[in-house]
C-alpha cells in the first residue's frame, strides 16, 4: 500500500505547523510543504517588531475567544484542543522558551523572531517534511476519481496528493483555489490599522499618549465599536492598542464607509461626566485668578490639555474666573465626548491582518476539514478569522494548523 500523500500549500505559521503536526502524527505519510517565495515564514520573521508575539498568556478559552472579532464561536472548541498553553509547551519541547510581558503578550526569551523561525524550520527537517520553496501553485483540481487532488505548478509540473491543506493566508491565489474547489469567500478587507485624523494641531502632538482613553465610532451601534485602552497621538492621527482593537471590530463598518467617519473620544473614561464637571468647577473655584492653560485640574498631559482648551476657544491668557458656564460645559463635553474626523486609515507595520476568507460554516472546526470537499483542509488566515493585536492571530494559526495536521494524518 502506497504511503499517504499530503501537501500543504503556504509556508507561513499555519502551514509549517500543520505540516509538522501531520508528519509527527503519521511518520509513514509523505508530507510536502509548498511555498511560493524564497523566504518561508517571512511574516513570522518581521512580526512583533522582529520579536514575534507568539501567543497570549490567556489560558481560558472562553476569555480568549473574546479577542477575535471574527471566528470566536468557531474557535471556542478548537482552542480547548490546542490553546496557548499547548503552544508554550510545543515550543519548549523544541528548546524555545517564551516569556510573558505585563500586557499578556508572549515572546521568545531571546527577544528575536529568528528563534521561532529556526525552531520551525528545524522541526520541518527532523519530522521528514519535504519543503519546496520558490514553488508557485497556479491551480488545484479534484482528481477525476474524486479521491484526491492534482496541484498544477507554474513550472508545468503536477503534484498529486490524497489530502490537501490550504494555508495561503490572504493571498489572491489562495482565494482563487478556494473558489475553484467550490468554497465561498467572505470579501477580504483590512483589519488592525491606525486612523488618519483631519486635524493638524492634533498631529502636532505626535508622541503624546493617554492611558486609558475611550474611543467610539459614531453611529457604530454595536457595543464592540467602543474600546478603552492606551492611545497614542501620531504625526498622521491616532494609534495605540485602543485604536487597533477598534479598527479590528469595526473593520467592515469602516471599509463600507471608505474609512471616513466620526470618532468620539473620552479622554477621562475613569470618571463620569458629572465627576469631570465637579473637578473643573473645583479648579475654577480654587485657582480663579490662574491661567486655565497652566492649571488643568484633570490628569492629562500638559500639551494635550492646551490643545483641548483651544478647541473650545480658551486662549493661553484666559483665567478660570473669566470662563462662562457655556464655555465650561463645552470644555466638559470636549473632555468626555470630543469629536474627531477619521479621513482614511494608516498602516500598522507590525501586523498584516485581513478580515475575511473562507466562510466558517463550510469548515468542520474539530478537524479543519472542508464540509464540501473531502480531503481538503484549511488553516490560518485563509479562514474568516482574525484577532486583535497581542498574539491572538498567531495563536489561531497554531491552533488551526495543528488540528488540521493531526486530522489529515489520522482520519480514514
Amino acid at each position: 500500500m502506497l504511503p499517504l500523500q499530503i501537501v500543504v500549500i503556504g509556508g507561513g505559521a499555519a502551514g509549517f505547523f500543520g505540516a509538522i503536526a501531520c508528519a509527527k502524527a503519521n511518520p509513514q505519510a509523505e508530507v510536502t510543504l509548498l511555498e511560493a517565495s524564497r523566504q518561508p515564514l517571512a511574516k513570522v520573521l518581521i512580526s512583533g517588531g522582529g520579536r514575534c508575539n507568539v501567543t497570549h498568556a490567556c489560558f481560558d478559552s472562553e476569555e480568549l475567544v473574546q479577542n477575535y472579532p471574527r471566528g470566536a464561536k468557531a474557535l471556542r472548541g478548537a482552542l480547548t484542543r490546542f490553546g496557548p498553553q499547548d503552544t508554550v509547551a510545543w515550543f519548549a519541547a523544541g528548546g524555545v522558551y517564551l516569556k510573558t510581558e505585563a500586557d499578556g503578550r508572549m515572546f521568545p526569551v531571546t527577544n528575536t523572531s529568528e528563534t521561532i523561525v529556526e525552531c520551525l524550520i528545524k522541526a520541518v527537517a527532523t519530522s521528514g517534511v519535504k519543503l519546496r520553496i520558490g514553488t508557485h501553485v497556479t491551480s488545484v483540481k479534484r482528481t477525476s476519481a474524486g479521491e484526491g487532488f492534482d496541484i498544477l505548478l507554474k513550472s508545468g509540473e503536477t503534484i498529486k496528493c490524497d489530502r490537501l491543506l490550504l494555508a495561503t493566508g490572504s493571498s489572491l491565489v489562495g482565494y482563487k483555489i478556494v473558489r475553484e474547489l467550490g468554497h465561498q469567500i467572505e470579501p477580504p478587507v483590512p483589519s488592525l490599522f491606525t486612523f488618519n485624523i483631519v486635524d493638524q494641531k492634533l498631529r502636532d502632538l505626535a508622541g503624546v499618549s493617554v492611558n486609558p482613553a475611550q474611543l467610539r465610532l459614531s453611529g457604530g451601534g454595536k457595543s464592540q465599536l467602543q474600546q478603552t485602552g492606551p492611545l497614542l497621538i501620531t504625526h498622521w492621527g491616532l494609534s495605540g492598542p485602543a485604536v487597533l482593537k477598534l479598527s479590528a471590530w469595526g473593520a467592515r463598518v469602516l471599509h463600507e464607509s471608505r474609512y471616513q467617519g466620526t470618532l468620539l473620544i473620552n479622554w477621562l473614561p475613569n470618571l463620569h461626566q458629572e465627576q469631570v464637571r465637579e473637578k473643573v468647577l473645583a479648579v475654577k473655584d480654587e485657582w480663579g485668578k490662574k491661567a486655565i492653560a497652566l492649571h488643568r485640574g484633570v490628569d492629562l498631559p500638559h500639551r494635550l490639555w492646551q490643545y483641548i482648551i483651544a478647541r473650545v476657544g480658551i486662549t493661553t491668557e484666559d483665567r478660570w474666573a473669566e470662563i462662562s458656564s457655556k464655555t465650561l460645559n463645552q470644555l466638559v463635553q470636549e473632555l468626555t465626548l470630543g469629536q474627531y474626523l477619521i479621513n482614511g486609515k494608516g498602516a500598522f507595520k507590525e501586523e498584516f491582518v485581513t478580515c475575511g476568507g473562507v466562510k466558517l460554516k463550510e469548515v468542520n472546526f474539530k478537524t479543519m476539514e472542508s464540509r464540501l470537499v473531502p480531503g481538503l483542509y484549511f488553516a490560518g488566515e485563509i479562514l474568516d478569522i482574525d484577532g486583535v493585536t497581542g498574539g491572538f492571530n498567531f495563536q489561531s494559526a497554531w491552533t488551526t494548523g495543528y488540528l488540521a495536521g493531526v486530522a489529515m494524518a489520522t482520519s480514514d
